[in-house]
């Protein structure tokens, strides 16, 4: 072939080459043509679907670029009203299905896309935190068109069909006041910017409507309508303090440590509430499993329900339990034989008193064999002594009466006995379940939890923090403490020194009260005015200073009687107030004998009782009555203390370690009021 014929057959290749590049183009051309038409019709029609939110106060912004992108990556919507901030991305797939933490399109692996939306969202719940925004109330939202898929999460996004998306944005009830969602609104506007030039235009001419065009059928009936504002007003919220943290308090939820870190302030400053939200943000953040425990056995099932109601979506992820319960059920697990019986304890330690206690040196320093009970309790055995010399040189923080080297080694030979007679009956106290546990994970380690947060940690032993101590190390923000030492009404005490924890420069202050009315705090810290106490940093200190108290109302009344009959037809009355409903109202009582006598009084009056050791945290019809230990953690609208010991007000014995404890038990259930308190005292 000649030359001449060689080009025309060149030329003829290259025509073929771009005839086919064009063909090419064109389907490229046409599909994405489909694909834009599709999404545009699709997120139209969500956002018309979400349009019925607008009568719930939601405020939208539709096709907004990703903060910081410097592509033109688009949010299809995000709306913010009173259940938070959601950002929404439309999805027009045919073939989902979601195992595990992973979704699929079809066969295809598609949890990329949503692993990008949850960075999105990270990186707004950090913008909007500043604002005094919870973490909780920003949410990442995959809208599946056409679908009517029950909400499922992926990680920290929410896979919700279209026909349910509206209703599981207004079950979150109404979290936000207008005045906050107007200020994240007007925080959004600012953080999602608009787009810079809108969409290429594409010629949709060049294919058929991939879309068939159909009688344009309405969004919602009627009924619909009906069911998606009743889920907002059925939304009942956990309490106002719950939903919207202030600022600083926004701010603590996301803040990371180092190491062990503590969270301390006095009083209805929100330490329990920045806790159950930093508890699900960590569940939100990171894979392991998250622990939240308490001493007060009952408090962990009360934020088991909090939780539940305020990020349902993280709480499968974080276990709620007693540390008592905690470690008999970590022992169980690996199958160590416990026989712990409280009841036969008690009766093991009434008769190693009567044998070397009630005749021997100790019962003429104290008589109350109680008093020597809670030296082994805390002190010994709740250190882990192994030896009388470590207990013969030992600091006994919190410990007020002094004891010389023979009145120790007389404890001692008491805490020998009771060990003793305690194996003789083939038992153990709760004590000793605390020890074994903390043996058995030195032992062998547990690897399930990256963070622990522990509520009252003031109340703990040295060996229960300890225990907890091990599941998590020192790692970064593995374990959280949270208390007031103000508030510890248990004997005995330690330092974190002797636990092998350093908090040095992860401890944080809070010094607002959101709870209690300036006129409550003020009548309750009279009552502990003056008293000095061990805290678990090392130091002897006071109460941490309140810098603002946000609310007033009415002064507590302190009403004292000559007669019984006297106090409790005032109590009746106070209970029967028209003011509040009975579910708003507290009444609580020193001893459990005090509980049972209280709900007596109710009944023979036709007033229903709820115990506080059966409360979880969800709405009951009654007056809640317990002890003043069991309600650490609560509050109520109104609280009723009755039958209070006049010395218990009048008498102030500040080097009286008993007569000290007595009293802040007293401040304790005061300032579980949030409104009203009233104190009756008997003479």
């Amino acid at each position: 072939m000649g030359q001449a014929g060689q080009s025309a057959g060149l030329e003829s290749k290259r025509l073929k080459q771009t005839a086919d590049e064009h063909d090419r183009l064109a389907a490229e051309a046409r599909e994405a043509a489909g694909r834009w038409s599709i999404a545009s019709h699709t997120e139209k029609r969500v956002a018309g679907k979400l349009s019925i939110l607008d009568a719930a106060g939601y405020h939208f912004l539709h096709d907004r670029g990703w903060p910081g992108a410097r592509s033109r990556a688009q949010i299809d919507h995000v709306l913010v009203g009173p259940g938070g901030l959601f950002i929404v991305d439309t999805k027009a797939w045919a073939e989902v299905s979601i195992h595990g933490d992973r979704i699929f399109r079809g066969q295809a692996d598609v949890t990329d896309e949503s692993l990008n939306l949850a960075d999105l969202g990270y990186g707004t719940e950090a913008a909007m935190v500043e604002l005094g925004l919870s973490p909780l109330e920003v949410q990442v939202l995959i809208v599946l068109a056409g679908r009517s898929d029950l909400p499922t999460r992926v990680g920290t996004v929410t896979v919700v069909g279209e026909h349910r998306a509206a209703s599981y944005i207004s079950s979150r009830g109404h979290r936000l006041s207008e005045v906050e969602v107007d200020a994240v609104f007007a925080a959004a506007v600012i953080h999602f910017p608009v787009l810079n030039a809108s969409p290429r235009r594409i010629d949709a001419t060049v294919v058929a409507p991939p879309i068939p065009e159909t009688e344009t059928e309405p969004f919602f009936s009627v009924e619909e309508v009906t069911q998606i504002l009743l889920d907002g007003m059925e939304a009942e919220p956990i309490e106002s303090w719950m939903a919207f943290l202030h600022p600083a308090q926004a701010r603590l939820v996301r803040r990371s440590f180092s190491g062990p870190s503590r969270i301390r302030g006095a009083a209805g400053t929100g330490k329990t509430v920045v806790g159950l939200h930093r508890a699900a943000y960590l569940a939100r953040s990171q894979p392991q499993r998250v622990l939240v425990t308490s001493f007060v056995k009952t408090l962990p099932a009360v934020l088991s329900s909090l939780l539940q109601r305020l990020a349902p979506e993280v709480a499968d992820r974080v276990d709620f339990v007693g540390v008592h319960a905690f470690a008999k059920r970590l022992l169980a697990e690996r199958g160590v034989s416990v026989e712990l019986n409280a009841m036969s304890a008690r009766f093991a330690f009434s008769t190693v008193w009567r044998q070397h206690g009630a005749t021997g040196r100790l019962y003429d320093i104290d008589r109350n064999h109680r008093y020597w009970k809670d030296e082994i309790s805390s002190v010994i055995k709740g250190r882990g002594l192994a030896s009388f010399d470590e207990y013969a040189n030992l600091t006994r923080t919190g410990r007020k009466r002094p004891l010389t080297l023979e009145q120790r080694r007389a404890v001692w030979e008491l805490y020998v006995a009771y060990q003793s007679e305690l194996r003789s009956r083939g038992i153990c106290d709760f004590d000793d379940v605390i020890l074994m546990a903390e043996a058995s994970l030195r032992e062998h380690p547990l690897d399930l939890y990256g963070a622990v947060v522990i509520d009252e940690a003031q109340d703990l032993s040295c060996a229960m923090m300890r225990m907890l101590h091990l599941l998590v190390g020192d790692a970064r923000d593995g374990l959280t403490l949270i208390g007031d030492g103000q508030q510890s009404i248990y004997p005995g005490g330690f330092t974190l020194a002797e636990a092998g924890i350093s908090i040095a420069g992860r401890g944080v202050v809070m010094n607002t009260n959101y709870r209690n009315t300036r006129e409550i705090v003020d009548f309750a810290s009279r009552q502990v005015a003056g008293d000095l106490f061990s805290d678990i940093e090392g130091e002897t200190a006071g109460a941490d200073a309140v810098g603002e108290i946000a609310r007033t109302g009415a002064a507590p009344q302190l009403m004292r009687f000559k007669s019984r009959a006297d106090h409790d037809d005032q109590l009746l009355a106070q209970v029967r107030d028209a003011r509040f409903a009975l579910s708003d109202i507290g009444i609580l009582s020193a001893t459990l004998s005090g509980v049972a006598e209280t709900k007596r009084f109710l009944a023979r009056n036709g007033i229903r009782s709820v115990d506080l050791e059966d409360y979880r945290g969800v709405p009951v019809e009654g007056v809640k009555v317990g002890t003043i230990k069991r309600s650490k953690g609560l509050e109520f609208k109104k609280v009723l203390l009755p039958r209070v010991t006049a010395t218990w007000i009048d008498d102030v014995r500040l080097d009286d370690e008993t007569h000290t404890l007595h009293r802040r038990e007293l401040y304790v259930a005061m300032t579980r009021a949030r409104d009203e308190l009233w104190v009756g005292v008997c003479a």
